[in-house]
């Protein structure tokens, strides 16, 4: 019963995000860049409670690379490339801002977490130019399966799977499989393996 519940809201969610959809679909047709995406999102994001994240998580359904009935979007959560995935079991807390990601199954992201999409997204070598006309390179970043990120970390590298993130972590170099970081610069504290 109460999955035919959830497929029943999922249904009324999306017959009510649907303007949001076809807004968005037409905008990727004429080749507009992501602004509609990111006003879709931004104003998405504004809205509390599971109403919030059935519309949020049924919008994203249609409008991202993919991204899974099953997974959880909190309150005033922003995406600022439709080029992300949210797999299967994902929780992502209110207060995040996620660029260009790919979130593997089982993943929790705590409130306030940035991914940002690489660290090369800003070029700042001329200095006759003002930086935000120098342009960059946006990579997409992987936070591996089943790994936990907390609170108010910076996600700036590929995360392995099954990984503890402290919160308050900045991570600016790829981290491997069942590792536990933490810090600024974030740096291996130990790995969740046995030994």
């Amino acid at each position: 019963m109460k999955k035919l519940a959830k497929v029943c809201i999922d249904f009324i969610t999306t017959l009510l995000i649907s303007p949001f959809i076809v807004l968005n679909s037409l905008s990727k047709k004429i080749g507009s860049n992501e602004s509609t995406f990111v006003f879709c999102s931004q104003m998405l994001s504004l809205i509390p409670g599971k109403l919030g994240n059935y519309l949020r998580k049924n919008f994203f359904r249609f409008s991202m690379e993919y991204c899974d009935a099953d997974c959880l979007i909190g309150f005033a959560t922003l995406f600022s490339h439709s080029d992300t995935e949210i797999h299967k079991n994902v929780y992502i807390g209110p207060q995040c801002n996620i660029g260009k990601s790919k979130i593997e199954k089982n993943a929790l992201l705590g409130s306030g977490v940035h991914i940002l999409s690489g660290k090369g997204q800003h070029n700042f070598d001329d200095l006759d130019t003002p930086i935000q006309e120098q342009g960059g390179h946006f990579n997409k970043i992987t936070i591996g399966e089943d790994t936990w990120i907390g609170n108010g970390a910076i996600i700036m590298a590929n995360i392995g799977k099954k990984c503890v993130i402290g919160a308050g972590s900045v991570v600016i170099k790829d981290i491997p499989d069942y590792s536990i970081v933490g810090g600024n610069p974030a740096k291996l504290l130990k790995s969740r393996l046995p030994n």
